[in-house]
């Protein structure tokens, strides 16, 4: 594999140092640096002609992060690379996948065209916000998924009497799957938005009272929707309450409503640097995975048949 290079911006520099040493090479050598205004200076040392180059960069805030992943992809072509691979563990602007009101942008369509237009030749990364993303790409998209990491994990905790929460309809399919894995019942909560990371929980659909719950969720952000789908759940009669969150986000003060919540403990994957610890986070590595997958790209081998993807519609 000479011609495999993995390389790293400075988003999620220790998850790529993991992904590389998980895949049995060097993280690639790379110079990155702003000048005195903000601007992005980027240059790859190691010579890269011909070579099948990953790029490891998650696109969380703030915008630079994005930016940066552009100058890199745009870099390794014009440094003649063979084939371009961003591999992204966490997509920002996911969020902004359809024009939900009139007169705002469809943001995750613009920042899929910036990536394909700055050289990228294919896309990797993990749970999506909204499967439909994998559309709004005109290059391959190869999507992972972090359950295998959690449900692994809450298998081996042997939880009795558990019910599998989701906290909205958008994450309805990826909690049947883990209900599935689990052999667990399947809850949803109905909530309503009355603005952007506000939340009113209404109704919660299925039965909670007496059981153990799990609620799986893409990504915490704010922290609004999980504690107060976890209030909820007390209030009906659940008893230990866990997460499982792919991508945190943690902005604001959601530590500390996590800490002051009735939850258990929430586990989330290393797809974004935790910006602060806290007795109730716990964290699972998802550099496996994506050292796998990339081998495979390179390889020319199968992605999907790393997971069993429940594909039962909702």
């Amino acid at each position: 594999m000479s011609d495999l290079k993995i390389f790293s911006g400075r988003a999620n520099r220790p998850l790529a140092e993991k992904i590389a040493k998980t895949a049995g090479i060097p993280l690639g050598r790379i110079e990155l640096k702003n000048f005195s205004d903000g601007e992005i200076w980027v240059k790859y040392t190691d010579n890269i002609r011909g070579d099948d180059v990953f790029i490891v960069q998650s696109t969380q805030p703030p915008a630079d992060n994005l930016m940066e992943l552009l100058i890199l992809i745009d870099a390794a072509r014009r440094a003649s690379a063979r084939r371009i691979t961003a591999v992204i563990p966490y997509f920002g602007y996911a969020r902004q996948d359809r024009k939900d009101q009139p007169r705002v942008s469809v943001t995750a369509k613009l920042v899929a065209n910036l990536i394909t237009e700055a050289g990228a030749d294919r896309v990797i990364t993990m749970d999506l916000h909204a499967a439909q993303i994998q559309g709004f790409f005109d290059i391959p998209l190869d999507h992972l998924y972090a359950s295998a990491v959690f449900s692994d994990y809450f298998q081996k905790k042997k939880i009795p009497n558990l019910a599998v929460v989701s906290p909205d309809v958008g994450s309805l399919k990826m909690a049947r799957s883990y209900a599935r894995r689990l052999d667990a019942e399947l809850v949803l909560i109905d909530k309503r938005r009355p603005k952007a990371n506000e939340v009113e929980v209404l109704n919660i659909i299925g039965n909670a009272n007496g059981k153990n719950v799990l609620i799986v969720d893409d990504l915490i952000d704010t922290a609004g929707t999980f504690v107060n789908a976890v209030k909820a759940l007390r209030e009906k009669g659940a008893k230990e309450i866990y997460g499982a969150c792919t991508h945190p986000i943690l902005s604001g003060n959601a530590v500390a409503k996590i800490d002051s919540s009735e939850v258990t403990s929430v586990i989330v994957t290393d797809s974004i640097p935790l910006k602060e610890g806290s007795p109730k986070i716990e964290l699972r590595s998802v550099a496996k995975i994506f050292a796998e997958s990339i081998i495979r790209t390179h390889n020319n081998q199968s992605i999907s048949s790393l997971f069993d993807v429940d594909k039962d519609k909702i």
